[in-house]
């Protein structure tokens, strides 16, 4: 079994009854409009197995021609009743819809498995489900906070040390500007707008507050007994969020080193 993704890029002019096609599918497809519109991509998931003769799990064409033709109109024409109104759709609202995008993605790939939807509000935020029966929201949003340190092992001789960790084993240290995405999940339509103001509090006061700027090695309580790489920082950020959040349950946490290096803790052993 093998699944394929696809990103599907468009935008949204909430004022228009109309949308331009557009030709740079890699931008933006339908436009929108000329000026300043709503940038959304849509990510769907389909698993199957091979087929022999083309060596396709499913013809990207095919995705998009279901996405542009049935669920962007769709989304284009919810999002703009709101507008319509002078309101603004919530999260829980957008999870709503993206429900029923599901459902017609589904119907137009019966013979797949639709595992995941991804709708990304912008390159820092996206909501997501993963099936049609679960009633769980996934948000994730990403923060950015700078902090050094250094890899040593004191078990370990000097040249030990500088085998294993190399540069990251100078004494002075050194640092990154890291990138740490917390995604949670919540029940789709629970009627709670204000939920993400206390999830930004949480991760902020809980785990930035305490990592930003510092030295991991001297001054992050929770590190001194191991080595902070970013492994072990994904795992204590798990650990310290795990328990925090009282509206929304922690699915993982990922944090970048660089834009290469990652690494993701999900809490299972």
């Amino acid at each position: 079994m093998l699944t394929l993704g696809r990103e599907i890029r468009f935008s949204i002019d909430p004022f228009s009854q109309t949308q331009q096609t557009g030709s740079n599918s890699y931008a933006s497809k339908p436009l929108g409009g000329e000026g300043l519109c709503l940038y959304l991509s849509l990510g769907v998931e389909l698993s199957s197995r091979l087929n022999p003769d083309t060596g396709f799990v499913v013809n990207v064409t095919e995705i998009d021609k279901a996405v542009l033709n049935l669920v962007v109109p769709f989304i284009s024409k919810k999002i703009s009743d709101y507008y319509s109104r002078a309101q603004l759709p919530t999260l829980d609202t957008l999870g709503g819809i993206l429900k029923q995008c599901w459902k017609t993605l589904q119907q137009e790939f019966s013979d797949k498995h639709l595992t995941c939807l991804v709708l990304n509000l912008n390159p820092y935020r996206s909501i997501r489900i993963q099936s049609e029966e679960s009633m769980d929201l996934y948000y994730s949003e990403k923060f950015e906070f700078s902090a050094m340190h250094q890899l040593w092992n004191d078990h370990f001789d000097d040249a030990k040390n500088y085998e294993m960790f190399g540069k990251c084993a100078n004494p002075a240290g050194h640092g990154h500007n890291y990138i740490l995405e917390v995604k949670v999940s919540r029940p789709v339509e629970s009627g709670d707008d204000n939920w993400t103001q206390e999830y930004q509090k949480v991760i902020k006061q809980y785990f930035l507050d305490n990592v930003d700027h510092k030295n991991l090695n001297r001054e992050v309580s929770g590190l001194e007994n191991c080595n902070p790489t970013v492994e072990n920082l994904a795992r204590f950020a798990w650990e310290i969020l795990a328990e925090s959040f009282d509206n929304c349950k922690l699915h993982s946490v990922t944090i970048w080193e660089n834009d290469r290096t990652y690494c993701t803790c999900t809490g299972q052993e």
